[in-house]
């Protein structure tokens, strides 16, 4: 074999390392720079204690507070404590004033007024505004409530009217008085319900909105100094001078014409909840979570001994009012019948009482004209009872005949 041939099979022998080792060193560096599947969490149980023994771990995660979110810790004795205690906030409520609508003499005392507010202020303040919908649930339930009242006394007067009707018992006057008081209880409810209607028309406006304007009055424990108190006394301390500087904030910001008042732990409450919820502040109120009973460990169904005792309260009340106007009637019945009895009895009182007054003027007017006054009325009253008895009327035929003798002028 030649010299060529060798070294020919040689080099090709030599090709082909270098290209198994390039290949090699290809697979490696690909393996190794390739990321590692995620292994899917299979449970696998096939009845028996290896397969259950085969279930993966759940992965788990951190789950933080939402309170690490929130610039503050808690709201407690009408203050926000910030920062672990290390800030207090109290918020003065300013109700606003229309200023375009002053004179030129009491824009510039709302002006001094401000100025000198501006001028006894000795620590930090901030004005905060807040924009909200006005909500008129609460006072469309106030109108509805009121106008039930209403309702329910027209209804009372309408029943008490229509038997004053059926019993013949009240004259025309009595009648009209009575129809004048139900039109005019009619006429109350008809313009209540229409103000309901208004209102809840109105509450569909969302773009009504309200401007409420508040200051906040902050205080920092540091400006104790030195301390050796805990954290309660520090509490207490922070409450009393952020009091103290709401209190000279109203005092001073009523020289504007400004009303303030301090918010209390609910309404400051209320506040934040307004600020960090936007959206939901209209659908998921405070107020109607207060109302649901959110802030209790439990809730629980009413008794229903509470329920039949209401509902007995309800039937004895109904019961009460029927029979009170039951015997109202019957008074006045009954002295309609009195009434009717000294009607008929009238020419008897007359002349009864007519006898007693010539007797007592009998030595006066003498004892025997006296007695012939007295025997002429007797004698009076005998003819009326033969004209009566002549003419064969009845009880009735005489009241009438009474009465229209009596209606005669003198």
């Amino acid at each position: 074999m030649s010299l060529n041939s060798l070294s020919s099979i040689l080099m090709i022998i030599i090709i082909i390392i270098v290209i198994l080792l390039a290949v090699l060193a290809l697979i490696y560096f690909r393996s190794k720079n390739a990321k590692p599947k995620k292994e899917k969490n299979i449970s696998v149980d096939d009845g028996t204690e290896a397969g259950a023994a085969k279930e993966k771990k759940a992965k788990t995660f951190a789950v933080e507070s939402v309170m690490d979110f929130m610039e503050f810790d808690k709201v407690e004795d009408n203050m926000i404590v910030a920062k672990n205690g290390a800030k207090y906030i109290m918020v003065v409520e300013c109700q606003g004033i229309n200023y375009d609508l002053m004179s030129e003499i009491e824009k510039n005392a709302v002006e001094e007024g401000f100025v000198q507010f501006l001028n006894t202020i000795r620590y930090p303040i901030q004005i905060y505004v807040q924009t909200r919908t006005i909500n008129l649930e609460n006072s469309i339930q106030t109108y509805k409530d009121r106008v039930k009242q209403i309702e329910d006394n027209f209804q009372r007067q309408e029943q008490r009217y229509r038997e004053m009707r059926s019993s013949g018992r009240y004259t025309k006057e009595q009648l009209d008085s009575a129809y004048y008081e139900l039109t005019k209880q009619r006429n109350l409810t008809e313009y209540g319900k229409d103000i309901i209607f208004s209102t809840e028309r109105m509450s569909l406006n969302k773009n009504v909105l309200n401007q409420k304007y508040y200051i906040i009055v902050p205080y920092y424990p540091e400006e104790l100094g030195q301390n050796d108190f805990d954290k309660q006394e520090i509490q207490n301390l922070a409450f009393s001078e952020l009091y103290t500087r709401a209190q000279s904030v109203i005092r001073t910001l009523a020289a504007c014409d400004v009303n303030g008042k301090i918010l209390t732990s609910n309404e400051l409450v209320d506040l934040l909840y307004v600020a960090y919820n936007r959206d939901e502040q209209e659908v998921y109120g405070l107020d109607k979570a207060l109302r649901a009973g959110y802030d209790e460990l439990y809730s629980t169904a009413p008794d229903i001994l509470d329920k039949k005792m209401r509902a007995l309260d309800n039937q004895i009340e109904q019961e009460a009012f029927k029979k009170a106007n039951e015997k109202v009637i019957e008074a006045q019945s009954a002295k309609e019948k009195a009434l009717q009895r000294k009607e008929n009895n009238m020419d008897n009182l007359i002349d009864n009482l007519a006898k007693i007054i010539i007797e007592q003027n009998a030595n006066n007017i003498g004892r025997d004209i006296a007695q012939d006054a007295i025997n002429s009325i007797n004698e009076d009253k005998a003819k009326a009872k033969e004209n009566k008895v002549k003419e064969g009327g009845t009880e009735d035929n005489v009241k009438e005949k009474t009465k229209r003798r009596r209606t005669k002028p003198a």
